[in-house]
């Protein structure tokens, strides 16, 4: 009906369209307000075109825009495989063969056609990708959507909760992008910080964000407005009370937040709620300064708030059920998916991302091409290289990270060695004066009139001649030690199911998609985890080693 160019954007990358497009490409003839108005329409035609067969039966039927017979076809289809591979890497096969059934089916009967796409079909169904994208988006996300992490009563039969009210402390981007995303589902807030314009311009973060949906048509200039409407920017504590709900999301520094937090917790309604945005500090400690902890909980959103699904979900030693269930309603009321977990340092999704970004340090600590490095983490699915992705959370950022994990490990008489691609991190932000993008430069330049591009000096500072690497080794090495830092978190309690550990690290970590969550990875790889883990291990370090708990631990959660 379209033709093989039009159809790709439908049939390869999967692109949706709403009702007044399918009108517009001939695949629907009419639009109904209900079911008998459809109904209606139906039969007045099916009166009007007594004879009517589909396009391809008509003996003068032509593909529109010809087949790959035609030469022009034959050009632009003989760049479609690369192109497909430059964006897929070779990890889903399913779009390679949906191209293939496109082009083989254009070439044949109609009948034969689909009989060349059931049986690329078949072959797809049955595929370890296919197993591991179903476990994770259809059994697992159910599994998050039904509240099977949720405590408490029946989730079908109790009632949800959600807050009229939210406070948000601090109106950074991530406090801005918190309070756009309750203003965009229809909840007020008011939005805080030292400064009445300081929290004006975090209100201006929705206003650039829906100016562009306004521009397109796609939001209403009065919509606009109603959103804006619903967050209030203040610079008083007192605007915060009768707040069911009150988030601080101001800098990781644990005096910064216990002062917040003692000033705010008095605003809130009776049986309110407060919780904290942070990434890395635990729960328990941040609950010490509130006045009643079991109404303490952790809300870790991601960055950019606006783009990101996943919200996790933190429960302190002294968080009640009933401020999960909370938690957990409220993050559903805002569209997004929650997981929940246990009491640690850096959670899950922080913890586990700590690993990737350091491994990456860690191979250019080896001598390894920061290149090679950023296309091993490309090669294994990750959405960016490991150097990129430090550059953009910024490295000042995990060096105090790490002096804050020092000095409160040091308050409980624990040491911690820095790791080969820690001391790199601290090397790259003390001696070089390279604090990632937002300090105008860290493994990137970041030049004003051109794209980014690796910091040059790299190559004269940590490239070795004699440096071995492997790309298969680097992607191993890459995956691997995030999903053996996923499956110590489930084996030490701060995860308590498969479900929220493979979400948790495709959405909050962009673990590959095509694995189906860390743990389903584990499942996947079968025997040869363990024995490529061991190899690892040998060569680059404890991280990768598998303990006899940690392998009971995959044994006991295999699934069924």
């Amino acid at each position: 009906m379209l033709g093989l160019m039009a159809a790709q954007p439908y049939l390869i990358e999967g692109r949706l369209f709403g009702p007044q497009e399918a009108v517009q490409l001939g695949w629907v003839q009419g639009l109904g307000q209900s079911v008998d108005e459809l109904k209606a329409q139906a039969l007045a035609w099916i009166a009007a075109h007594p004879d009517a067969r589909q396009p391809w039966d008509a003996k003068d039927y032509r593909m529109p825009g010809g087949t790959p017979a035609n030469p022009k076809i034959a050009q632009a289809l003989m760049v479609a495989p690369a192109m497909l591979a430059q964006k897929t890497r070779g990890l889903y096969p399913a779009a390679q063969a949906a191209l293939e059934a496109m082009v083989e089916g254009a070439m044949v009967d109609f009948d034969t056609a689909t009989r060349i796409e059931s049986r690329k079909l078949a072959r797809q169904m049955v595929s370890q990708n296919a197993k591991n994208m179903i476990t994770a988006f259809f059994f697992n996300l159910n599994a998050i959507k039904t509240g099977k992490s949720r405590p408490g009563a029946s989730f079908n039969n109790s009632p949800r909760w959600k807050p009229a009210k939210v406070g948000i402390l601090g109106a950074g981007m991530m406090g801005a992008g918190i309070a756009y995303a309750n203003a965009s589902k229809g909840i007020a807030c008011v939005l805080k910080d030292v400064s009445l314009d300081r929290a004006e311009k975090g209100r201006d973060y929705s206003r650039k964000i829906t100016a562009g949906r306004v521009a397109k048509g796609q939001m209403s200039a009065d919509r606009q407005a109603g959103l804006l409407a619903l967050i209030r920017p203040t610079e008083a504590a007192s605007d915060l009370h009768g707040c069911d709900l009150i988030i601080e999301a101001v800098f990781e520094q644990r005096a910064l937040k216990a002062r917040v937090t003692q000033e705010a917790e008095p605003m809130l309604a009776a049986g309110g709620v407060f919780a904290s945005n942070t990434s890395t500090l635990p729960i328990t400690g941040l609950a010490q300064v509130s006045r009643d902890a079991t109404h303490f909980v952790g809300l870790h959103f991601f960055s950019p708030v606006d783009k990101m699904g996943l919200v996790e979900i933190i429960r302190g030693r002294q968080t009640s059920d009933e401020t999960i269930a909370r938690a957990y309603d409220y993050v559903l009321a805002l569209g997004k998916t929650p997981i929940v977990v246990n009491d640690s340092r850096g959670f899950f999704t922080s913890r586990v991302f700590g690993t990737f970004v350091m491994e990456g340090a860690a191979m250019l600590a080896e001598g390894i091409p920061a290149p090679v490095i950023e296309q091993a983490g490309l090669m294994a699915g990750m959405p960016v290289g490991p150097l990129a992705v430090l550059d953009e959370t910024s490295l000042s950022l995990s060096v105090h990270v790490m002096e804050q994990t020092r000095a409160d490990l040091a308050a409980e008489g624990r040491r911690v060695n820095s790791s080969p691609g820690e001391r790199l991190v601290e090397r790259m932000v003390k001696e070089l004066q390279r604090p990632g993008r937002a300090g105008a430069g860290g493994f990137y330049d970041y030049p004003a009139d051109s794209p980014k591009h690796l910091w040059p000096q790299l190559k004269s500072l940590f490239e070795k001649a004699d440096a071995r690497w492997d790309m298969q080794e680097l992607k191993d090495r890459l995956l691997y030690r995030q999903a053996i830092e996923t499956l110590r978190c489930l084996s030490e309690g701060v995860l308590s199911s498969t479900h929220d550990a493979n979400i948790g690290s495709i959405f909050g970590i962009g673990f590959p998609a095509w694995t189906g969550g860390a743990m389903q990875f584990i499942y996947s790889e079968g025997e040869r985890f363990e024995k490529r883990a061991a190899e690892l291990a040998v060569w680059h370090g404890s991280g990768f080693e598998l303990s006899d708990t940690l392998r009971d631990c995959i044994a006991r959660h295999a699934p069924r």
